[in-house]
Parts: structure tokens; C-alpha cells; sequence
């Protein structure tokens, strides 16, 4: 067993020995499962914070799910060329982390791919015929991170005309965030979230112990198993094994081919480590663009045969 530490501990976040009882809750929220671990005396309000997780996770999709026509993210597509659209705070953060990782990954990781999802049958208008070069042309020049400009100041986004924006390789990661966040407002510090596969880990088990996580590996593949105990931490993950290939390379239009199985990948938040993990996908093996991020990510690659496993040296530094 390869254990996994956070790069320090903050002894703010850490339970001393309290017997509090853990909840678990559950639900269904973005075409998947939201499920969280708190650490509580209070039981009873169990019922009361389940609610207030799924009323948080139904706002999230009213704004940003691009699967729901009368969602802000659908408006946004729809917009007026020419026109600058104000963006709600959760909106504006995703945005914002959005383009800066689409900057530095030069277009890897992108939130304007909504026709090249279409068009290869990923999105809402379900499965499509392979696409041909000047279809997926058109979709490329249409859409990109290039022809939006963001005014972080004053939180609008402009739509150029006929951007479409796709934000599923971020959402989820940042939906986790703001579940913890949820839970600590009400004076649950201590809590693991996961939405759809994207974990986020505040302050510890009432044991002392981390919120341990094992990063899941393809079946029939022969590792050693690697455990993250996800204390302040996030990890997402991207990878083919589970839905086939449904990646895409903006840059070139076309699923990547680089072998790629899967990628998992730990940073301060759910979102930035979902961001990343797409990035760290369609980027491999040149990783050099993300350096600046220091990213620690496993990635599982399909060899002649057999799946390697590629740890990046940020994580092999949080190896104990």
C-alpha cells in the first residue's frame, strides 16, 4: 500500500479524539451521485443537511449544466453575438479558474468546446455519426476559449456569437467544493464529499485519522494500491476505462490516442483538480505547459499491451 500525505497539516482542521458519530448522506445530482461524510454529535439535523447539499447542488445545475435548455449556461449559448452576459459568483469562479487553466495548457483543457462535444455525440443531442474534417472545422472555428473575453472585474463573460460552453470538466469538482463549503456553514468542518467521482476531503475523521481515499485502478490491471488521505485536499479523476473514449483534444479536434486509460489528479480544490486532470489527459506525455501548477497526478497508459502508471514528481513528493 502507497500512502499518499497532504503537504501539510492544519492543526485548525484536525478533531482531538471527539466522539462525534460520522453521517453519510446521499443523492443524485449532474447525471450522477453526490454522497458526503461528516463528523457530527448533532444526528438529528441529518435530514436538514441532506436537504440544504441537494437545494445547493440544484442551483449549481440551474446554472451551469449544459444538459438543461433554460439553464444560465444555455442562455449564455444562446446569447446575442456581441454581447457581454453578467455572471453569478459561482459562474464567475468556474469561468475564471476555467480560462486561466486554458491558457496555461494552451487550449487542452477548454470551456468552449460545447459543438465539438455535440457534433462527436457526447452532449445533449446524444450519439452522432463520426464527424468528418470540415465539420469538425466548423465546430472549431465556432467555438474555443480564444474568442471569449472575461471581465473578472466586474464578473461578465462576452459571447462573441455562437460560443457554446460546455463546463462537465470542471463543474463536478467545483459542486464538491461548495457541498464542503455548504457543511461547514452549518458547523460540519470535518467532511468528505464526492460528486460524481470528485472528492473533497476538510479536516479529519473523530478518530484523528484523514478521510482515506484509494484511487481507483482499471480492472485487471496489477498495481499496488495508492491511498490518499485527502485532509484540506482535493482528487478527481478522468479516464477512459469506464465510459470509452469521450475525450477530446480541442487543439486538433479528434480524441487524443495517446493511450491514456486514466488520470488522477490531487490539488488544493475539486475544482482546479478536475480542470487538471482533463488537462493532464489530453496533454500527455508533454506536461511541460502545466509546470508553473506543480501538478501531482498519477496517469495510467496503455503500452504494447500492459498499462503503465506515470506518477509526476509533485506526487511522488507526497509519497510517505
Amino acid at each position: 500500500m502507497r500512502i499518499v500525505l497532504p503537504p501539510q497539516i492544519d492543526p485548525n482542521a484536525v478533531a482531538n479524539g471527539d466522539p462525534a458519530a460520522i453521517v453519510t448522506l446521499g443523492g443524485d445530482t449532474m447525471g450522477t451521485m453526490w454522497r458526503v461524510r461528516y463528523a457530527t454529535r448533532d444526528v438529528a439535523r441529518a435530514q436538514g443537511v441532506g436537504e440544504a447539499v441537494q437545494a445547493r447542488l440544484d442551483d449549481l445545475v440551474a446554472q451551469m449544466s449544459h444538459w438543461a435548455t433554460d439553464s444560465v449556461l444555455s442562455r449564455f449559448n444562446r446569447s446575442p453575438s456581441e454581447s457581454w452576459i453578467a455572471l453569478s459568483p459561482d459562474f464567475a469562479a468556474v469561468i475564471d479558474t476555467a480560462l486561466r487553466v486554458a491558457a496555461l495548457s494552451d487550449g487542452a483543457f477548454d470551456p468552449a468546446i460545447g459543438h465539438l462535444v455535440d457534433l462527436w455525440g457526447h452532449g445533449p443531442k446524444g450519439p452522432q455519426p463520426l464527424p468528418d474534417a470540415p465539420a469538425i472545422a466548423l465546430a472549431q472555428a465556432t467555438g474555443g476559449w480564444r474568442r471569449l473575453r472575461w471581465d473578472a472585474g466586474a464578473a461578465r463573460l462576452w459571447q462573441p456569437g455562437g460560443v457554446a460552453l460546455d463546463l462537465s470538466g470542471i463543474a463536478k469538482g467545483y459542486a464538491a467544493d461548495a457541498v464542503a463549503d455548504v457543511l461547514a456553514g452549518l458547523g460540519f468542518g470535518h467532511c468528505l464529499v464526492e460528486v460524481g467521482g470528485e472528492l473533497v476531503g476538510r479536516g479529519t475523521r473523530p478518530d484523528g485519522d484523514p478521510w482515506w481515499v484509494d484511487l481507483e485502478t482499471p480492472p485487471g490491471v496489477d498495481l499496488p494500491p495508492m491511498r490518499v488521505a485527502l485532509h484540506q485536499m482535493a482528487v478527481a479523476g478522468s479516464g477512459t476505462y469506464r465510459k470509452g473514449e469521450h475525450g477530446l483534444d480541442p487543439r486538433t479536434g479528434h480524441p487524443p490516442g495517446n493511450g491514456v486509460v486514466a488520470v488522477h489528479v490531487i490539488a488544493q480544490t475539486g475544482m482546479l483538480a478536475d480542470a487538471l486532470a482533463t488537462a493532464v489527459a489530453i496533454l500527455f506525455p508533454d506536461l511541460s505547459a502545466l509546470a508553473p501548477l506543480q501538478v501531482a497526478a498519477r496517469i495510467l497508459v496503455r503500452r504494447d499491451g500492459r498499462i503503465d502508471e506515470i506518477l509526476t514528481e509533485p506526487l511522488q513528493a507526497l509519497l510517505g
